[in-house]
């Protein structure tokens, strides 16, 4: 596929003189329980906004530029607090303690079994009923010259969802002059337990009225990815994705061929292809031809969720693999007391300078 332009982060500032980065905090509504939650609204200097929700420590939207100047939100949301409480598929929530599948819903840690909350028939899926996404987390904004960020806490207790261990969990949102949405996670326990964090936002480049994702361009820096059963739970085999349509190593329009995947959307996780000493890398590029904007995603995390089910969002939600709790060949999640479970996603956004029909470009 032809290369459509050249990705230029950073190359957008408003009209006028650029500001310093800022947060603004706003009351967004209660809990059914009478739990107050806030908003918080990230600007860097050159207007990018990210807008954060304490329910979930959710990411509501980024508003981002297309080449053309035009701001746009660019994560499928709800504008009022009220239509999340209604539930919502996890959008832009961080999902723990562990997000996506473990079988049967059990695991072995040194020899005792412990049985989770069965919420996808027999099995476990994104830390139960009330996983992190349904939580009300504490909040802690902060901005300096570089830079405006959010740290949201949470106290997971021993029990919860039939987890081990006191979980102490901190998410920090930094949206810094670089257009880059940095995600650091990190997490500590007073018992050994299985941790594997990650945030589930639904990405239009187009706009989140746009119709569909179908035309976004993706290239995943994968070369394998997981088979699974009906369930979704992998196999534990590590397949090759040469010549099949699960190869997304050069870029493709994500509706190009997704008529020839199970279920006819993607939802399957990649295994992303490091170098040994690698810890940040590379994990994935989104093009949005029209509107020109551009998503680079970077993450130390081995994989990465890619789910179109619905047809008007794409998630890349990095993690590890799900149900390494019960697949000793996986990277492991298990996080002992004295250790810290450390890992990071960042997403940098930019504009093609020329459109497709311009002509290729180099």
């Amino acid at each position: 596929m032809e290369c459509l332009g050249h990705a230029t982060p950073g190359a957008w500032v408003l009209a006028g003189e650029s500001r310093s980065p800022e947060v603004r905090k706003e009351a967004f509504g209660k809990t059914g329980e009478g739990e107050t939650v806030d908003l918080y609204v990230l600007r860097n200097a050159s207007g990018l906004e990210a807008r954060v929700m304490t329910l979930g420590a959710t990411l509501v939207t980024v508003r981002a530029p297309d080449r053309h100047g035009k701001f746009d939100d660019i994560t499928l949301h709800k504008d009022t607090l009220a239509e999340y409480l209604k539930g919502h598929p996890l959008l832009g929530s961080v999902v723990g303690r562990y997000a996506n599948r473990i079988a049967g819903a059990r695991f072995v840690i040194d020899g005792v079994e412990y049985s989770l909350e069965r919420n996808m028939g027999k099995h476990h899926i994104h830390g139960g009923r009330r996983g992190f996404q349904a939580l009300v987390w504490k909040a802690e904004p902060w901005a300096d010259s570089q830079a405006a960020g959010v740290r949201l806490s949470l106290v997971s207790p021993d029990g919860q969802a039939g987890y081990p261990g006191t979980l102490q969990v901190q998410v920090v949102y930094k949206l810094s002059n670089e257009n880059e949405l940095v995600m650091d996670y990190t997490a500590t326990t007073d018992k050994p337990t299985h941790v594997n964090l990650t945030n589930h936002a639904y990405w239009n480049l187009a706009g989140a009225e746009s119709r569909d994702v179908l035309g976004h361009v993706l290239q995943l820096e994968a070369d394998h990815y997981l088979p699974a059963d009906e369930f979704l739970i992998p196999t534990g085999e590590i397949r090759s994705v040469r010549g099949t349509p699960m190869d997304f190593t050069r870029p493709m329009t994500i509706g190009s061929r997704s008529d020839q995947v199970p279920r006819k959307h993607y939802d399957d996780c990649y295994v992303l292809t490091k170098k040994p000493t690698e810890r940040l890398s590379r994990a994935a590029m989104v093009t949005e031809p029209q509107s020109g904007r551009t998503m680079e995603v970077w993450t130390t995390q081995p994989g990465v969720q890619l789910y179109t089910g619905n047809r008007r969002g794409l998630c890349l939600e990095t993690q590890h693999f799900p149900n390494a709790p019960n697949e000793p060949k996986f990277p492991s999640t298990l996080l002992r007391p004295g250790e810290t479970y450390r890992q990071t996603t960042i997403h940098k956004f930019g504009i093609l300078t020329r459109s497709a029909s311009e002509g290729p470009g180099h």
